[in-house]
């Protein structure tokens, strides 16, 4: 029995390795293109990321937030939606949990911490909410919706910066810090520490195994993929059909959600003013695409796309090679996960004429 687990294993893993290993390649060919070399460029990229502890910190506070938008756009695809609004809703989280975070000021950090989290989780959650009912109930497509909605909520969030929530003592448009009680323990050092990975990678992985067990172990989740792979099948079946997809939004607006409250708790400690989308929102696209819509697949994706944003900044200081080489990378690898079928028949080549091989002896013999 274990062997078909492994070929299944194998047969999921492959095209996303050949993907990367032919982004890598790519990306070489453009270094060599601007004159740079790309073992010197790769090698920056590596030294940037891991040779030394505060690198690995810093690398490890870029995969965070990809892994909670990788994770919200995988969430929706299972239901067959496409959660465009990631962004916004990561936004809203954000707003969300500066303010909890700083107006519950005395409260116990036993309480205060989990409720300013959740509180970030909650606002995307609703925010996702509105292009989910839209959807289930009216047919209005949620990549429309949700486009709009993270237009709404990154200027809303600019007029709440600048006005009710703005913090007086200073000129910039920044929010109130937050209490202490409402901020994420830095590994290494207090919260000021130049070590700025924090608990709140554990709450991305732990939200992984979450979204796991109820996609796969839930009746709820059973239903989200029931969705997700035929409505109209799923409806024969009788599964609520609406109701899965605004499950579906309300889960992968929490996990949106839950990036920007742990992006304020363990990394800002305020929200700052966004004069454009950060981009966590649209490289969770990506992310999900290439960890082929599996919550444990979002989280080496998002390693694997935080390793490139990290290192590419080393890249371009070191190696002197332009920083949106890292993005052309990126590039390369979504491009052939979407060509799948392409990436696959390279790699059936040589395994089918292996089996025809095995076949042709069979017969012989």
């Amino acid at each position: 029995m274990s062997r078909p687990r492994n070929g299944g294993l194998w047969q999921e893993l492959r095209v996303p390795a050949a993907a990367v290993i032919i982004g890598l390649i790519i990306g070489a060919v453009f270094m060599a293109m601007t004159g740079a070399n790309p073992l010197t460029a790769y090698g920056a990229l590596l030294s940037g990321c891991f040779g030394k502890p505060v690198n690995i910190s810093e690398t490890l506070v870029y995969i965070n937030p990809l892994i909670f938008t990788g994770l919200s756009i995988a969430v929706a695809y299972r239901a067959g939606l496409f959660n465009i609004g990631a962004e916004g809703q990561m936004i809203v989280g954000m707003v969300a949990a500066a303010v909890v975070g700083y107006a519950g000021t005395g409260l116990p950090r036993a309480i205060h911490l989990p409720l300013t989290i959740l509180s970030g989780a909650l606002a995307g959650a609703i925010w996702a909410a509105v292009p989910g009912y839209l959807k289930a109930r009216l047919g209005v497509h949620e990549v429309v919706n949700s486009i709009m909605m993270n237009y709404i909520a990154l200027y809303l969030s600019h007029y709440l910066v600048n006005g009710p929530i703005k913090d007086p003592q200073v000129i910039a448009p920044y929010s109130r810090e937050i209490a202490d009680s409402a901020k994420l323990f830095r590994f290494f050092g207090g919260f000021r520490s130049e070590f700025r990975v924090n608990t709140g990678i554990l709450i991305a992985v732990a939200a992984a195994l979450l979204v796991y067990y109820v996609l796969y172990k839930t009746t709820t989740g059973y239903e989200i993929r029931a969705v997700g792979a035929n409505a109209d099948a799923a409806r024969y079946a009788g599964i609520n059909v609406p109701k899965a997809m605004a499950v579906s939004m309300l889960l992968a607006g929490s996990m949106a959600g839950l990036a920007g409250a742990v992006q304020v708790c363990g990394i800002q400690y305020k929200f700052l003013d966004l004069f454009a989308f950060e981009g966590f929102g649209l490289d969770g696209i990506a992310v999900a695409l290439v960890g082929k819509i599996n919550p444990f697949g979002v989280v080496g994706a998002a390693s694997l796309f935080g390793i490139l944003s990290r290192g590419a900044q080393m890249m371009q200081g070191i190696a002197h090679v332009p920083k949106q080489v890292a993005g052309i990378v990126q590039a390369a690898i979504v491009f052939m996960i979407a060509a799948e079928g392409l990436v696959e028949g390279w790699l059936s080549i040589p395994g089918l004429s292996l089996k025809k091989a095995g076949k042709a002896q069979k017969e012989d013999a």
